[in-house]
């Protein structure tokens, strides 16, 4: 929920109460019909649903982006697309999705944020009127295992008619948000592939022309690092050998003055931006509470600007590729 500010507004009542009370509505009053969600409504948002996870196809870097992910995490929920499956639509009734609101509103975390110019004896007001729920004994979620080790580097290849081939190398790191080496990570992260002065970038793409792009991410909870590009199929073997270099460079620790502090500079100015939404603002600090570890924003950058060469060494000697995954066409062979 977003508001404007009240001291710009001419209003006579609270904008703010109002607000946190239209929360509370949704949150603890919702549409029933008896005790259960009106048959309608499911109905329409399950078939919103399908369409959104069957869509999934439809857009080349995503899905291979998922089946990656799928293919590496099999056997964990991670492995799960987040909009879900659509084969468990069928059973989705009012009355059973109504039971499952229940069950987590009362019995699940939850974590309120408010981000303004506002005061926290009237925000906390507000919530303890409007936002009245029955809790019960709250659930303890156990923290992200990260702890999996590679045991064997295994290759998928999956033909589709696809112009463009996706090339997406799947990497287990062992560090998450809460550990100490996270921000050694994030500038390992950045020197490899974050952006476009990275290895990743300049050598696969800009000097070889093997890629239309090569990127790498981080999924910071489940320590996972993820590298993308879009190939010509025919480049297959000469772009996984020249990654694959890349990496071996980050654990010599072959890396420049300026690829090291201009990384830096873009890290610090890409977390510098949190503070100019409330929303990143928000998902920094919910980070925290999911992983244990409430970082404050300078702290993080200070450790930022405190990595050295060696601390990302270190880093890289735990980065084991688990999966190489290949979308290309459905004509000849790798």
């Amino acid at each position: 929920m977003e508001v404007p500010n009240e001291k710009y507004l001419s209003t006579e009542t609270s904008l703010l109460d109002q607000a946190i009370h239209f929360v509370g509505d949704v949150l603890t009053r919702p549409y029933l019909e008896g005790e259960a969600f009106a048959e309608k409504y499911v109905a329409q948002e399950k078939e919103s649903l399908r369409k959104r996870i069957e869509s999934l196809i439809d857009d080349k870097m995503k899905y291979a982006n998922q089946r990656v992910t799928a293919e590496m995490c099999k056997g964990e929920p991670f492995a799960l697309l987040v909009q879900g499956r659509t084969e468990d639509l069928p059973s989705i009734t009012g009355a059973e999705l109504y039971r499952y609101f229940r069950e987590i509103t009362s019995c699940n975390p939850i974590d309120i944020f408010v981000v303004g110019d506002v005061q926290q004896a009237e925000v906390e007001r507000a919530i303890g009127t409007h936002v009245t729920l029955k809790r019960a004994d709250v659930k303890a979620f156990p923290p992200t295992d990260v702890t999996k080790q590679v045991t064997q580097e295994r290759e998928v290849i999956e033909r589709l008619d696809v112009t463009q081939a996706k090339l997406n190398i799947g990497c287990r790191t062992q560090i998450s948000f809460k550990d100490d080496d996270y921000p050694a990570l994030l500038v390992y992260n950045g020197v490899l592939g974050g952006f476009p002065h990275s290895k990743l970038f300049v050598n696969v793409r800009e000097k070889a022309s093997l890629a239309y792009y090569a990127v790498s991410r981080l999924e910071s909870h489940k320590g996972i690092l993820m590298m993308m590009s879009g190939i010509d199929v025919n480049n297959y073997r000469r772009a996984v050998d020249i990654i694959k270099e890349q990496l071996e460079l980050m654990r010599q620790g072959s890396i420049t003055a300026g690829e090291l502090e201009q990384t830096k500079a873009t890290l610090t100015n890409q977390f510098r931006e949190l503070l100019d939404s409330a929303r990143m603002m928000i998902d920094f600090a919910y980070n925290g509470v999911l992983s244990g570890r409430k970082r404050q924003l300078t702290e993080l950058l200070n450790e930022i600007n405190s990595v050295t060469v060696d601390d990302i060494k270190r880093v890289a000697e735990r980065v084991a590729i688990d999966t190489i995954y290949l979308l290309r066409d459905k004509k000849g062979d790798v």
